[in-house]
């Protein structure tokens, strides 16, 4: 019987050479199967190709020394993988494109730069991946996404053409009788259908993986982290943290919307509407068993927490004093709409509208800019978010214990508390 599966690796699977056997290991273990591997970019490489990109658009200084960092940090892994010389070409040659476009590209419009050039950390970490599995015995195609994921033109946050990905993606992922049964790819990048690239959103790759299972009906779809699956809270803020075995495909939805750092919340809709099962798992204790995501109610009613900081509070009032009305909640959210921001948490009253939002540095000056033309604002920022999923008033007390609350909100079986 056939078995397909979409295997998905981010980037601490991948920051080192290491990293880079283990990772070859796992797909070894499993070469009896159909296997689609969508790889992130290496380690923290999208982090440092911001800072590339936000040097090469504004012209800064330290352009060249931001593209060296990039550039050394890649050969110093292909050196220690040996990759042969014809290889070291190919990835150098993909280099060499980063350069050309910053030199050439009329830079006016940063979202698009921004694309055009993140989109190479991707592209070379499924390289140096897919030379070094041939180096090792797993004879593999690589496929470039961009030409098989389509989108709309919004930059950095692309919408997916279904129709025309679903055509492309089944043409251009073929499994043959007795033929390669291991493609290569890449996670979070597309195209748009003038073949300009778009990124997926931060943390798009889960997206794209879920995209891929959908379009090609794979039975199944495996995340590698580095957490052993998913956990009711992150360790980060927590010394003891339980891990979830099963999560339905509502629980996971909501857990990805409220900014738990599961997975993307895109991800989860394509594999509910096929009921394809996800697994978080540990690429460090491949054995284990990590958390199924699928169909099935979840018997466990376990305390979960999701902490997102970095917000701000908006409170949005009428300049003439008058009542909050529809209107002005269309007039609001268009703007909003406009900048595509995502409300976390949102009251009215008679004659205020409440909202949070991600501070967004480059996008939250147009923002105010426009809200206080129609209104009154009011903004706090510094502050973070807290979702307590099934909690109890001890379990409040003691997570806002010497905290300075702005707004509680209690609905259900979850909690969201605005706090300093």
């Amino acid at each position: 019987q056939r078995i397909m599966e979409i295997f998905k690796f981010g980037g601490l699977s991948t920051q080192d050479a290491d990293s880079v056997k283990r990772v070859s290991e796992i797909i070894k273990a499993n070469s009896d199967k159909e296997l689609v591997l969508v790889f992130s970019a290496m380690g923290k490489t999208t982090r440092q190709l911001e800072k590339f990109i936000y040097s090469a658009f504004h012209n800064k200084p330290d352009f060249n020394e931001q593209y060296q960092l990039f550039y050394d940090y890649h050969f110093k892994i292909i050196n220690e993988l040996n990759l042969n010389d014809n290889e070291k070409i190919a990835i150098g040659n993909i280099f060499n494109e980063v350069k050309k476009y910053c030199n050439e590209t009329e830079k006016n419009n940063y979202d698009f730069f921004y694309d055009q050039i993140v989109c190479y950390g991707e592209l070379i970490a499924s390289r140096i991946l897919s030379f070094y599995l041939e180096k090792i015995g797993l004879p593999n195609k690589w496929i470039d996404i961009r030409n098989s994921l389509i989108t709309n033109n919004h930059f950095r946050e692309g919408v997916v053409n279904w129709e025309d990905s679903n055509f492309l993606i089944r043409n251009n992922f073929l499994f043959e009788k007795n033929q390669n049964n291991l493609f290569v790819t890449q996670g979070f990048i597309a195209k748009t259908k003038e073949g300009f690239t778009t990124t997926l959103g931060l943390d798009g790759s889960d997206y794209t993986a879920a995209i891929l299972a959908h379009c090609l009906d794979a039975n199944h779809v495996t995340i590698w982290k580095d957490v052993k699956g998913v956990m009711n809270a992150d360790p980060k803020y927590f010394d003891e943290t339980i891990m979830l075995n099963t999560l339905s495909y509502n629980d996971a939805i909501e857990l990805a919307f409220y900014g738990a750092n599961v997975i993307h919340p895109k991800a989860i809709k394509p594999l509910q509407n096929k009921n394809i099962s996800l697994e978080v798992k540990s690429f460090f204790t491949p054995k284990h068993k990590g958390t199924i995501i699928n169909n099935e109610p979840c018997e466990q009613k376990i305390t979960t927490y999701i902490f997102k900081i970095n917000q701000v509070l908006l409170t949005i009032s009428p300049l003439d004093f008058s009542f909050i009305i529809e209107e002005n909640l269309r007039d609001i959210f268009d703007i909003f709409s406009k900048y595509y921001v995502k409300v976390n948490i949102m009251q009215n009253t008679a004659i205020s509208f409440t909202v949070s939002i991600d501070n967004n540095e480059t996008k939250l000056p147009d923002i105010l800019k426009e809200l206080n033309q129609r209104f009154k604002v009011e903004s706090v920022q510094g502050l973070e978010l807290i979702t307590i999923r099934n909690h109890n008033q001890q379990i409040i007390d003691k997570v806002i214990a010497n905290k300075k609350v702005f707004v509680k909100f209690l609905s259900g079986n979850v909690a969201q508390i605005i706090a300093k």
